[in-house]
C-alpha cells in the first residue's frame, strides 16, 4: 500500500489551502483513513479523520470549523480543506490509512503512512 500526500505549501495567515493524498490501492475505500501533522520540535499529533464511506468523520479542537476532511473512493484519494489557517497550523502532514472502516484518533492504530507534505504559514 503507497500513499502520496500533496499540496502543501507556503501561504499566509487566513488564507486556504487544500491537501491530497493518492492511494495505489483501491482496496482502501473499505478503510478509515486520517491526517496527522507534526510541527517541528513537537510531537505527530491527530488532525482529522473519515470513515470508509465518509459518514463519519472527527476532528481535533485545534482545526474544527476550519478544516474539512472528506474522501473520494471513485478516484482512491482523501482531502483535507483548510481555511482561516493560522500560524501554528505549519507542519508536516501525513496521511495514514488503518485497516478497519471506524475511525479512531489514536495514530499507532494507522498501519499505513504516506511520506508527508509541508504546510507553512506565515503571519
Amino acid at each position: 500500500v503507497q500513499l502520496q500526500a500533496s499540496g502543501g505549501g507556503l501561504v499566509q495567515t487566513g488564507d486556504s489551502l487544500r491537501l491530497s493524498c493518492a492511494a495505489s490501492d483501491t482496496t482502501l475505500s473499505n478503510y478509515a483513513m486520517a491526517w496527522f501533522r507534526q510541527a517541528p520540535g513537537r510531537e505527530r499529533e491527530f488532525v482529522a479523520t473519515v470513515s470508509r464511506n465518509a459518514g463519519i468523520t472527527r476532528y481535533a479542537d485545534s482545526v474544527k470549523e476550519r478544516f474539512t476532511i472528506s474522501r473520494d473512493n471513485a478516484k482512491n484519494t482523501m482531502y483535507l480543506e483548510m481555511n482561516n489557517m493560522r500560524p501554528e497550523d505549519t507542519a508536516v502532514y501525513y496521511c495514514a490509512v488503518r485497516m478497519s472502516p471506524m475511525v479512531t484518533t489514536s495514530e499507532r492504530n494507522y498501519a499505513y503512512w504516506g511520506q508527508g507534505t509541508l504546510v507553512t504559514v506565515s503571519s
